[in-house]
């Protein structure tokens, strides 16, 4: 427990680090989208530490995702626009003013802190399986769990976007009439490909490294 303890404490801060780091390396893609690695970190948490640990560095990076929206770690311009093109519902009219205003902040919290925070949960319990139960190479769920985290990463994020969104003129306006699918597949096009192999072969020569370091451990 002491050790796995401090192997906690040790790579938690250093991941988050990584997080903010890459936090201002996003490659501006059409359609207000970019290409970003931070789920490899992610990846490498759940790898490491477990479901747990996934969870804790894919909220870090939810909320560094929250805070490029206002020019904080980097800038993402969709979640600008998205801030200042969501309608508040006239179910809300009837709360005071400052309350309303925080409507479209909430909701664009949602939307970018918990698809990171499932996504790490998620591939802490993919990793497991892979690794612990069916006992597959190490290399191989090291990578497959990569290719996970920026696969579930892109599902969620997007998914997310369209449901929550859809409404707004700035969603109908990128969205163009196409349905949710035609428009995610659209969208992501090079953006998903790119992170999918990058997360995949980074995770992949990562994870194998830090498991003969003893980083990351059979799980039990």
């Amino acid at each position: 427990m002491k050790k796995l303890n401090t192997r906690t404490f040790v790579l938690i801060p250093m991941l988050v680090a990584v997080l903010v780091i890459l936090g201002y390396v996003n490659i501006p893609q059409p359609a207000g989208l970019s290409i970003t690695f931070n789920m490899i970190p992610v990846a490498i948490a759940a790898m490491a530490i477990g479901p747990m640990g996934g969870a804790i560095v894919g909220g870090a990076f939810g909320l560094i995702s929250f805070l490029q929206c206002f020019g904080i770690c980097g800038f993402s311009g969709m979640g600008a626009a998205l801030l200042a093109a969501t309608p508040v519902p006239a179910a809300l009219n009837a709360l005071p003013s400052f309350l309303k205003n925080l409507y479209p902040f909430f909701l664009v919290f949602v939307q970018r802190f918990f698809p990171r925070l499932i996504d790490g949960l998620l591939l802490g319990w993919i990793f497991r399986l892979l690794r612990g139960r069916l006992k597959l190479n190490i290399s191989f769920s090291c990578a497959a769990t990569g290719f996970m985290a920026a696969f579930l990463n892109t599902l969620l994020f997007m998914t997310s976007l369209v449901w929550l969104f859809g409404g707004t003129e700035y969603m109908q306006n990128s969205m163009a009439g196409r349905g949710m699918l035609t428009y995610i597949v659209a969208a992501v096009g090079i953006n998903g490909v790119v992170e999918m192999i990058v997360s995949t072969v980074l995770s992949g020569a990562i994870g194998f490294a830090l498991a003969k370091a003893g980083f990351i451990r059979d799980p039990e």
